[in-house]
């Protein structure tokens, strides 16, 4: 695909220090993404003004923590789609203008631009990290129901 693979989190954490206005979405296609940039509500079915997408960038709240934590942290809140609505769902990082909110909040992204792909070995170390290094079991953000 000629794009960058991340392969762990620290490139992933070196990646957002240079470049804060990132987002990560989950999808089988990036390419079909960006060539048709619009998701879609999975409630009612409506389109949305462009992609559903996570923010990477670190909050202010964060302080001083460590920003391998951060990402190994946003991988996870959300790595039950890689199983559950999207068959194939692989993390990747864009860049794109944010001009609105989704129906469960997140960023609306349009003009997606890919940066690089996240390599399934970058979830493993985000797990393994939020296992080792966090207050308890932490669960990603997945709903029951369809």
């Amino acid at each position: 695909m000629g794009h960058e693979v991340i392969t762990s989190l620290e490139e992933l954490a070196e990646l957002l220090e240079a470049r804060s206005r990132l987002f990560v979405r989950w999808s089988a296609d990036p390419a079909a993404d960006q060539s048709r940039p619009h998701s879609k509500d999975g409630l009612t079915g409506a389109e949305l003004p462009g992609l559903s997408a996570n923010p990477l960038a670190v909050e202010p709240w964060w302080g001083d923590r460590s920003t391998v934590l951060w990402v190994a942290r946003r991988l996870h809140d959300y790595s039950h789609l890689e199983r559950a609505r999207t068959p194939g769902a692989r993390p990747w990082v864009l860049a794109g203008e944010e001009v609105g909110r989704g129906p469960d909040n997140e960023p609306i992204v349009t003009h997606p631009d890919l940066v690089a792909l996240v390599d399934k070995t970058v979830l493993d170390q985000a797990e393994e990290l939020l296992e080792r290094d966090t207050n308890g079991p932490w669960g990603p953000l997945a709903r029951a129901g369809g």
